[in-house]
């Protein structure tokens, strides 16, 4: 084979390799494409719609992954405006961005052990619904709930771990005897008293008045990953 002969097979290579290359481009990935950002709920119940269907997404195994792109990630960077405000226990189980197949920037998330309402909390949550304008505030315990079950065992606990159980206990007043699983009797029984401690906040109490916040409670299913509202 001459010079020119193997420099021909040459550029023949890297042109075939080239057109392969820009087929290969030009064809659909296997892994799905992030979801566009979502326009943002204009009333509570629009969030509240949106917050449970990305539940029931999660639940049924069919995520679209929203607002987790490197844009979404620029795009809230200077700003936030989340959909929903979301107070849950600190259990490691209970990732609510992915149990409510959300995203960067979508809810603003108050995670403390037995999703209690302490001022700290409060504070907090007053700024998410007043100045962040969050339309919906949503009090999620769960199954099992280390925190709640502590309290209703109310034995001596070391450290500061009895902080959180002394902010469960009044929750608990005739819990025992209910019908039922005691610690689970609690946990719906502790969202209701926390979602009281809430509304005693001027700030939170005007704005539900206003028909621009709407309070719920909700109870998180270990096993299933279904969100189930509480009366």
């Amino acid at each position: 084979m001459t010079q020119n002969s193997r420099a021909i097979g040459r550029r023949d290579l890297i042109k075939l390799a080239s057109v392969g290359a820009v087929g290969l481009a030009s064809r659909p990935l296997w892994k799905p494409q992030p979801a566009a950002a979502a326009v943002l709920p204009n009333s509570p119940s629009a969030a509240l719609k949106k917050l449970m269907a990305g539940n029931q997404r999660f639940v049924q195994h069919q995520p679209i992954y929203p607002d987790q792109t490197a844009a979404r990630l620029k795009e809230v960077a200077q700003a936030q405006s989340p959909f929903a405000t979301v107070l849950t226990c600190a259990d490691s189980r209970v990732p609510v961005e992915i149990l409510f197949d959300q995203g960067i920037g979508d809810i603003f998330d108050v995670r403390v052990a037995g999703n209690i309402a302490t001022p700290a909390v409060i504070g907090s949550i007053e700024y998410a619904v007043e100045l962040l304008g969050t339309p919906v505030l949503m009090v999620l315990g769960h199954e099992r709930c280390g925190a709640v079950t502590a309290a209703v065992q109310n034995e001596p606990l070391p450290g500061d771990i009895s902080a959180f159980v002394d902010a469960i206990l009044p929750a608990l007043k005739g819990v025992n005897t209910e019908s039922g699983d005691a610690v689970d009797n609690a946990v719906a029984a502790n969202v209701a008293y926390q979602i009281e401690q809430l509304q005693r906040s001027a700030l939170i109490k005007a704005r539900v008045r206003s028909g621009k916040l709407k309070v719920v409670g909700g109870r998180y299913d270990l096993d299933t990953g279904t969100v189930t509202m509480l009366a």
